[in-house]
């Protein structure tokens, strides 16, 4: 497996940039209340990896604690969270995934049930340049685990890119297209267990 699958884990998605428009820092609140407001989201993706090369997908969001990046043919690679863990299944290998911990990457940050951005330490970065705000985030006891660098833009708050860092300082870039929110998604397409023996039939 690549380290830009690992590395889109360990951080979070980069939305297609709007036209410019002036606008003010978002507040933390207003962003927390915007990942609260939906429990899910799909969509298609672009991601830039760390060494320049570029892969394609579809996303799949479930709050709490359920993502799912489905890789396009022929890469039949998938990285999926739920139960507490995160899969990493990788094309070229017939073995089972690779897996660990979902809280030691920062995408639980905002996977979790209830977002919080303003009343916890997980903040490391807010700015913004008159268009877009950033917030960096970490897990403030094990800031090892990487950072999640989100981009919004305002009227109305939108999540137009997030860049990750990972546990060795390589950055993945996750650009968004045609999201659409609230529909429903499976929870069986967060099941590592069944995704497993799928793939070994």
């Amino acid at each position: 497996m690549t380290l830009s699958r690992r590395s889109l884990l360990l951080s979070l998605p980069a939305l297609l940039m709007a036209p410019p428009v002036l606008a003010q820092r978002i507040p933390l609140a207003e962003i927390s209340r915007y990942f609260n407001s939906f429990t899910t989201a799909q969509g298609e993706f672009t991601q830039v990896n760390p060494d320049g090369t570029i892969s394609t997908g579809r996303m799949f969001m479930r709050r709490p604690g359920r993502v799912r990046f489905e890789y396009d043919p022929p890469d039949r690679s998938l990285v999926m969270a739920g139960g507490g863990q995160v899969a990493i299944f990788d094309s070229r290998s017939n073995q089972g995934p690779n897996q660990y911990p979902l809280r030691q990457t920062p995408l639980n940050l905002i996977l979790e049930r209830n977002v919080d951005f303003a009343n916890r330490r997980m903040v490391v970065g807010h700015t913004d340049d008159g268009v877009t705000t950033t917030v960096v985030a970490q897990d403030p006891e094990n800031p090892q685990y990487g950072s999640i660098r989100l981009i919004f833009s305002a009227n109305p708050t939108e999540l137009r890119q997030w860049v990750i860092r990972d546990d060795s300082g390589a950055e993945t870039t996750v650009i968004l297209g045609n999201m659409t929110f609230g529909e429903t998604i499976s929870a069986r397409m967060f099941d590592i267990t069944a995704e497993t023996a799928a793939r070994r039939r």
